[in-house]
């Protein structure tokens, strides 16, 4: 039980990624506050039961993010973790097509969100003797091809973000730390899955990577409980990426180097 008696806030939990982590952190002992913009987020907190509260709410909306943060502390009477999970990917759309008001969006969400998260429930954390806070940035954030522009750039700011609360927390003993996942099987990227395998495509789903694969929402879970976990007491400031591999090199073709086979 490596969350017992811990209290987590985990927004974007109606779905992907955040459900799986969700689910799992139950598992571990922990008791959660899980919010999400979807009436979906009941839907997960069915599934895990008692130990699990949903709220709805706009992870972007600073009154609303206050109110998840005063919640926990009044329902469980503190806060340890919170993983600002949630995030819009806006489509693939050229710099050249997307408008101020799709970046305003996208930006609102993606990296306003957790400066949110990380402002409201770190003093809480704080006063509790310390804490974890994890944002899900993306491998988009690291270099260009994973991503439409306002995300990759969402994405690049929030681990730039992370960073820096890192340091301006010193001495608190509250931990921010983000994960980069390339790509996984969630809601956001259903479309680019479903289009696959209408196409009879699905086997080059993830083929640029070495593990020639997508990754899987519990895959991106156990890299949250790990930053959770008191496991990674000596970890704050990093971005830790789950891709299978993808950001390692730049992709290229085997023939290319004339290898034929492993």
């Amino acid at each position: 039980m490596r969350l017992a008696n811990k209290i987590a806030i985990i927004t974007g939990a109606g779905s992907g990624i955040g459900r799986a982590t969700a689910e799992l952190f139950a598992r571990q002992g922990a008791y959660l506050i899980l919010s999400d913009i979807a009436e979906a987020v009941e839907e997960t907190a069915a599934r895990i039961g008692p130990a699990a509260v949903p709220m709805r709410c706009d992870a972007g909306k600073e009154e609303d993010v206050a109110h998840l943060v005063r919640s926990a502390a009044a329902r469980f009477g503190g806060l340890d973790i919170f993983h600002a999970n949630a995030g819009i990917s806006g489509g693939l759309a050229s710099i050249f097509e997307q408008t101020p008001e799709d970046w305003q969006e996208i930006l609102r969400v993606n990296l306003i969100g957790p400066f949110l998260a990380i402002k409201h429930a770190a003093p809480l954390m704080k006063d509790r003797g310390g804490g974890s806070i994890i944002c899900t940035a993306s491998v988009a954030g690291l270099r260009a091809g994973a991503g439409g522009p306002a995300y990759s750039a969402s994405k690049a700011g929030l681990i730039n973000l992370v960073q820096l609360a890192a340091t301006q927390l010193a001495g608190s003993n509250v931990r921010v730390n983000a994960i980069c996942p390339g790509l996984t099987e969630t809601g956001m990227t259903r479309p680019f899955y479903d289009h696959a395998r209408a196409k009879g495509h699905e086997d080059r789903l993830g083929h640029l990577n070495p593990l020639k694969r997508g990754g899987e929402p519990e895959e991106i879970a156990q890299a949250a409980l790990f930053l959770a976990s008191s496991e990674s007491s000596y970890v704050n400031g990093h971005a830790l990426v789950v891709d299978g591999g993808l950001s390692v090199s730049h992709p290229y073709n085997k023939q290319d180097w004339g290898v034929t086979s492993a």
